[in-house]
């Protein structure tokens, strides 16, 4: 049995979990630092990541709090010479509605305190107001948001979609990222640090005046001042190692990627979005087959929108990436989750879990167990996210100057009564 001594021990080796590793000995390098994971890093739930960051969210904090993390990735990018392979051609949001009253709402209220995100609308633009995204370089692109409700415009400029679509809305600070180069780049200068890295399925955790970790398998316990879980879909159970029970649940989500041969999707194309609830293409007799079927009748009526499209491989690629986030079913998390069968067996198939907090917002910092803080529930946005996310702990954990939105993210939220209010009186939690 080998015991081994750690000032900072940190669960899971995704991208969170690299981020956090990375910004402490950023922030402090004196400071002694052991990333621990079962597998290799960025191997599980981080390497089905879309790998795309956006900073739309129907809510200024959320809007703030991933500002801050494409600040860090901006840094991240200039230093090393680009190698996150950050590009910025934008978030696209299609629908047949011309009223996008509601649209517009969460716009504001997302973007409203920041004068450098603005919202320009485009109606009867025909003459070239609205500036396209054909180069991909971030660096050139504009911030804030354009709305496009002219139909010469639209389909001028998207021509592959749906010639219903009346309305567009281009949010501009947003794009696609290699989150593999960007985890090994955090993890390559951690370690350069003098960052530590172990192997080992954390499976029992005992805290007195410090925590004793037990490695399965390994023959090993760890001895460490203090503890961040970023166990990705398992964060709930190491935290209840310690009797905390985490307001959390996991869905699956999948997606499929496949080979455009037909070049129907320009190499241009932003991140694209669908926002209209679907109906799957069944004739009358499938659909009243299906809607007969307790399991099978949720295939038979109206599916969420957010159907959601990207080129993938660069503008010489050749494959697309589609994704759905139909699904919001919570299941029990395992190593080797079951996907949905019913997907085109002519695609390559690839998903991960999506653990979240009812408001979708992430849980980053402190717990009621001194010294045990959270790197989670990340949902869909933990590439995006990743970098603020491990500065924010981070910043906690070093007793440094803390953001604005810090105290909305804390696990110790829940205690706050202004802060459930405004998560209960939240319409748009904004899951994709």
């Amino acid at each position: 049995m080998n015991k081994l001594q750690t000032d900072t021990l940190v669960i899971g080796a995704g991208s969170v979990g690299i981020a956090v590793a990375y910004y402490l000995k950023k922030h402090d390098p004196s400071l002694d630092v052991t990333l621990v994971d079962c597998g290799q890093p960025m191997a599980f739930t981080s390497a089905q990541s879309g790998e795309n960051y956006r900073n739309w969210w129907p809510n200024p904090m959320m809007r703030a709090f991933t500002d801050r993390s494409i600040d860090l990735m901006e840094e991240i990018a200039l230093e090393s010479d680009n190698i996150l392979q950050m590009t910025r051609r934008g978030y696209v949001l299609a629908t047949r509605q011309i009223d996008i009253d509601d649209h517009l709402r969460e716009l504001e209220a997302g973007y409203t305190d920041s004068p450098e995100n603005q919202i320009r609308m485009h109606v009867g633009d025909a003459n070239g107001g609205y500036r396209p995204a054909i180069v991909e370089d971030w660096k050139s692109a504009p911030n804030g948001v354009d709305v496009i409700t002219d139909k010469a415009v639209i389909e001028k400029t998207f021509p592959y979609f749906d010639k219903e679509v009346r309305s567009v809305i281009h949010i501009r600070r947003a794009g696609m990222i290699s989150g593999q180069q960007m985890g090994q780049y955090m993890l390559q200068a951690f370690k350069e640090a003098g960052g530590k890295r172990l192997t080992g399925k954390v499976d029992h955790i005992d805290h007195a005046e410090a925590f004793s970790v037990r490695l399965a398998g390994a023959g090993n316990f760890v001895q460490a001042t203090r503890i961040v879980n970023a166990a990705g879909p398992f964060v709930g159970e190491i935290a209840n190692m310690l009797g905390i029970d985490l307001p959390v649940e996991n869905w699956i989500q999948q997606k499929i990627a496949f080979e455009d041969t037909k070049k129907t999707i320009a190499r241009t194309m932003p991140f694209a979005i669908d926002l209209d609830p679907q109906c799957l293409d069944w004739d009358e007799d499938e659909r009243g087959l299906l809607a007969e079927d307790p399991d099978f009748a949720w295939l038979a009526g109206e599916l969420p929108g957010a159907v959601h499209c990207r080129p993938e491989g660069g503008d010489r690629g050749t494959w697309l990436k589609l994704g759905w986030a139909y699904n919001s079913a919570s299941v029990p998390v395992s190593f080797t989750p079951e996907f949905d069968d019913q997907f085109p067996r002519s695609t390559v198939h690839y998903g991960g879990y999506y653990t979240l907090t009812k408001e979708n917002w992430p849980l980053l910092g402190p717990t009621e167990v001194d010294g045990f803080y959270l790197a989670g529930a990340l949902s869909g946005f933990g590439t995006m996210a990743a970098c603020a996310s491990g500065d924010l702990v981070a910043r906690h954990m070093l007793n440094q100057d803390l953001p604005g939105y810090a105290a909305m993210l804390s696990p110790m939220r829940y205690n706050d009564p202004a802060i459930v209010a405004t998560m209960n009186a939240q319409q748009n939690p904004g899951i994709l």
